[in-house]
């Protein structure tokens, strides 16, 4: 038998629970679909900077805010830009006034997910296929075989949204950056240099086309990207299940960098994690389509060398909420409402990141990040 929801969101990120979290504020209930087999299969990765003027405002629009400064990272706001020999053009400590305060991916998430009730969020739900039946309608099919329909299908589902085909033909394609992703454990106690060299915030060196970046995260582990110019291929030339060998091939890469970078990489702890950094088209957008519609990186991923991706996702599913409350029973109506305002706001952050990674991974890369941060 399938089941009817009026309101279907497919992912259950920040941002599909940023959606379903404001409109549960507004009394409206919508049913969230996500492929992992439970909240706690998977971690949500590193640090966050929520940024005041849509992180926090969609945090706001939730009712979490208050709940959300109790999980900022004292000190994460510190930030350090070195050279390849690790000498520092910028260190600036945080001095608690600033107003991009850093969380942990995964306990934002947590606050989001115990702000619904229990039953809000079907796990073990992977989407195989979507379809219009006409009228705004559209059915949902799941990989176990479950089907249901919804008068409104909101495609939250990131980069490989299985929703957007409905809308749009557009695919993420390669940036020309690719990360390989370690952590540190305990690093005070086990890799104290390490830590001294990064400091209590976020961390990024760049040299010839290739960078370093990192987080000191709120657990006291060191979470770091070794990122680089590459082709597309590049990492599949890499050996990931053999760490040993991987960190070889790393530091064979990076052999340009002095002694503080190569320990990042020699002393890392578990498996090396390889990622392409992959984007839709800047300023992406689509014809109207009854009764369906896109938030996050399902509508508009991008790099993430301005730090907007989670913070768009959050304020967009608070701004599709409110436009829905806004227009009760009059789904294109809100869709209309919402849409034409996403698509100037995401293709104003995705032309940012964009210009973000050029001058990063460009020439005199540090002289220009230095001076834009000296501005």
């Amino acid at each position: 038998m399938t089941a009817h929801h009026p309101i279907v969101i497919v992912g259950a990120g920040l941002g599909g629970l940023t959606l379903a979290r404001v409109l549960h504020v507004h009394g409206v209930t919508a049913a969230v679909f996500d492929l992992e087999p439970d909240r706690h299969t998977r971690t949500q990765g590193g640090m966050l900077d929520i940024h005041a003027d849509s992180g926090q405002v969609a945090l706001r629009a939730a009712g979490l805010h208050e709940p959300f400064r109790a999980l900022v990272h004292p000190g994460g706001e510190a930030m350090r830009l070195a050279d390849a020999t690790g000498a520092f053009r910028v260190d600036e400590a945080d001095d608690g006034q600033g107003d991009r305060p850093e969380v942990d991916r995964g306990q934002l998430r947590d606050l989001l997910l115990d702000s619904l009730p229990a039953d809000a969020v079907r796990w073990a739900a992977k989407v195989t296929a979507a379809r219009p039946l006409g009228d705004g309608r559209h059915e949902v099919v799941f990989a176990d075989g479950r089907t249901v329909t919804t008068d409104l299908l909101v495609g939250a589902d990131g980069a490989w949204s299985r929703i957007r085909p409905l809308v749009s033909p557009a695919k993420p394609a390669y940036t020309g950056i690719s990360f390989v992703e370690c952590d540190l454990l305990d690093a005070e106690d086990r890799h104290p240099g390490s830590a001294a060299f990064i400091g209590g915030g976020f961390f990024i060196a760049l040299h010839d086309g290739q960078g370093f970046l990192a987080h000191r995260e709120t657990d006291g582990s060191l979470h770091v990207y070794t990122a680089l110019r590459a082709p597309e291929d590049w990492l599949d030339g890499v050996d990931f299940t053999d760490a040993a060998a991987a960190k070889h091939t790393l530091l064979d890469t990076f052999a340009a960098w002095d002694a503080p970078y190569r320990a990042l990489i020699a002393d890392a702890d578990g498996p090396l994690i390889p990622r392409r950094i992959n984007a839709l088209p800047v300023g992406h957008r689509w014809d109207r389509v009854p009764g369906v519609t896109l938030l996050g990186d399902a509508a508009h991923l991008m790099s993430p060398f301005a730090g907007e991706g989670a913070n768009l996702a959050m304020l967009d599913g608070a701004e599709l909420a409110h436009a829905i409350a806004a227009h009760p029973g009059d789904v294109e109506a809100a869709l209309t409402a919402y849409e034409t305002a996403l698509f100037p706001r995401s293709e104003a952050s995705a032309a940012d990141s964009a210009g973000q990674l050029d001058l990063m991974f460009g020439e005199h890369a540090l002289d220009r990040l230095t001076a834009q941060f000296a501005a």
